[in-house]
């Protein structure tokens, strides 16, 4: 306002220096009426015209919310008079209520003099120079398709599916504001900002106002369907279906809640990653919109564009992903009932090569494959195994896998009969009470040292795209807590993802820090070879607990499978693991359910057959 009052001086003193003889100024006139035009005194604007001031205020008011404007500015820039006419020039700047989308126009209304007084000759081109009779104003807004995730040949993850888009025909709307007031109580989005998109829109075009997934709309459905005027359409769009589930993440649409918390405008179009990688990159995968002022004829029809913001396309992600791995991850999980979730890398780079989910009768935990923070049981004995072999344990050492044990004060259980047998069976058979009884022959920095040979805890999340988890191996307080630790149990958390890194360091024989974008350096280079001895031996252990022992149901033919396989008890069900390798591709996998008769040694098994190529390093 300080800027427009000196311009407004400058004004007056310009005409005041050329004179207009003894005829009275057109410029208070043409003052007053760009002051009321922009302080939305449409009554007072119209009555300096020379039109009828309800038609007048009418079509003012109509440009304002035409161009779901937020503020107005009007500067006069120079009023020209010849005798009883005058013409006035004018800068008018528009902020539209989407960001960044401020519009600036020069136009111009001629003046005429009526007895003693002048007044503003009325056409639609007052408003804006090119409009004529019939005409209006509009603003259409479109957004590029959203950038895909590949995998790492460069097909994409993502696949189409039918989605239901809900929208208008703005002009068949008997009540845009009641349509808008109850699409927003449905979707609880801004009513005044819906009500502006409606208004905006050309009146003939069908104006989507969300794109739904099909779960979205069955649960908004008793809600949608009363909204007068609302069309609902069916069509394929490559939005909210995607391989690779736990790291592609999921989008929210328009009306999801993340954008409301964000303080995002309800613009139609928008699309927001709620997990994963879509919610990392949504900046990059969304891009932004192609915005036009444009100029409507009375059928509804563009005549022009007057301006344009060009908008950039979204961009896509490429991923680590191996399509033919992913593939045989869910043609395994897929096979059972129950839920399951499967993380697989190359052991050789750390790259991660398929992230796998199936939601059957029990739910899932919490975190996905990559930030789970699960107990792992006996499939740590991997881990474990490794600390004992280096303290000196020789793989044949006759040890006896009891029914129970007490370390600490602390009694451990397992199905053992107390027979003396060589190691090798007691790691094949998953036998808890064995290593419980050989944490005495640890000290809790030798645990603690081999965890970090593993990677478990370290801080490799950094610069990773997506959430994960590391792990968590506290220092043992007490022998209780390391017997309870070298078993998976006690304060032992880890994610599917530690366990497929803690398979690919046995098979590579050191360890590599994950990557799930293609073509990124790893935040950590591998770390120092774990001892050739320990590691041969370990390698042996875990090829027999595949080959007679209890993950024998992941013994299938062609390239050898080596494993460990676990049972725990978590807060979503029963949790069996499988952590193994084949070839140069290491994972984990777990199976969830109500009762602990579950085998994803079996799911393993499944897995690896359904693995036709087994990716090499490079």
């Amino acid at each position: 306002m300080a800027a427009l009052v000196i311009l407004v001086v400058g004004v007056i003193v310009i005409g005041t220096a050329v004179g207009f003889d003894s005829e009275a100024s057109a410029e208070p006139v043409a003052q007053s009426f760009l002051l009321d035009w922009q302080s939305q005194d449409y009554s007072g604007a119209a009555a300096l015209t020379t039109a009828a001031p309800a038609t007048v205020a009418t079509a003012l008011r109509a440009t304002f919310g035409q161009l779901d404007a937020t503020a107005l500015f009007l500067a006069m820039d120079s009023v020209v008079q010849h005798g009883a006419t005058a013409e006035a020039r004018f800068t008018a700047t528009v902020d539209l209520a989407e960001q960044n989308r401020v519009w600036t126009y020069q136009g111009e209304f001629p003046l005429v003099k009526s007895g003693s007084d002048w007044r503003v000759a009325w056409s639609p081109a007052v408003i804006e120079p090119h409009l004529g009779q019939g005409d209006r104003l509009a603003v259409v807004t479109t957004f590029p398709a959203r950038g895909q995730i590949l995998d790492a040949s460069g097909q994409a993850l993502e696949t189409p599916a039918t989605v239901d888009v809900v929208g208008v025909m703005p002009g068949q709307l008997t009540s845009p504001a009641r349509t808008a007031a109850a699409f927003a109580s449905a979707t609880g989005v801004e009513a005044q900002q819906v009500a502006g998109q409606i208004t905006a829109a050309p009146p003939r075009t069908f104006l989507k106002l969300a794109t739904l997934a099909p779960a979205d709309y069955q649960r908004l459905y008793q809600k949608l369907r009363g909204i007068p005027g609302l069309i609902v359409k069916q069509q394929q769009e490559v939005l909210y279906h995607a391989n690779a589930t736990g790291l592609v993440g999921q989008i929210g649409s328009e009306v999801d809640k993340a954008l409301r918390q964000e303080g995002a405008f309800y613009l139609p179009g928008t699309t927001v990653g709620l997990s994963g990688l879509e919610q990392t990159d949504q900046r990059q995968l969304l891009g932004t919109p192609t915005t036009s002022i444009v100029e409507l004829n009375s059928a509804g029809a563009v005549v022009s564009t007057l301006y344009q913001w060009t908008g950039t396309p979204g961009t896509t992600v490429r991923t680590t992903i191996n399509s033919s791995v992913q593939h045989a991850a869910l043609s395994a999980l897929d096979s059972v009932p129950e839920s399951g979730e499967l993380v697989a890398v190359q052991a050789s780079t750390g790259q991660v090569l398929a992230v796998a989910q199936h939601t059957g009768s029990t739910a899932l935990p919490s975190g996905g494959p990559l930030a789970a923070k699960l107990s792992p049981g006996t499939a740590f004995t991997i881990v474990s195994t490794e600390a004992l072999l280096e303290s000196g344990l020789a793989p044949n050492t006759p040890i006896s896998c009891d029914n129970s044990f007490t370390v600490g004060g602390q009694t451990f259980t397992s199905y053992g009969t107390g027979e003396q047998k060589p190691f090798t069976a007691d790691f094949a058979n998953d036998c808890g009470t064995a290593f419980a009884g050989l944490s005495e022959r640890l000290t809790p920095g030798q645990f603690t040292d081999v965890v970090k040979e593993f990677g478990i805890g370290a801080n490799w999340d950094n610069g990773l795209q997506v959430p994960v988890f590391t792990g968590s191996v506290p220092v043992a307080s007490d022998e209780a807590d390391l017997a309870a630790e070298t078993i998976g149990k006690g304060n032992v958390q880890v994610s599917p993802l530690d366990m497929a890194l803690v398979a690919a360091e046995v098979d590579s024989g050191s360890w590599h820090s994950p990557s799930v974008i293609y073509g990124a350096d790893p935040a950590n280079s591998p770390s120092a070879a774990l001892d050739p001895t320990s590691l041969s031996s370990l390698r042996n252990l875990m090829r027999g607990a595949v080959k007679s022992g209890a993950a024998k149901a992941a013994n299938v033919s062609g390239a050898e499978v080596y494993g460990q396989v676990g049972l725990t008890h978590a807060p979503t069900g029963w949790v069996s693991w499988f952590v193994g390798y084949r070839g140069d591709v290491a994972f984990s996998l777990i199976e969830v359910g109500s009762t602990p008769r579950l085998s994803a040694a079996a799911l393993a098994g499944a897995f690896a057959s359904a693995l036709h190529s087994i990716p090499t390093s490079g």
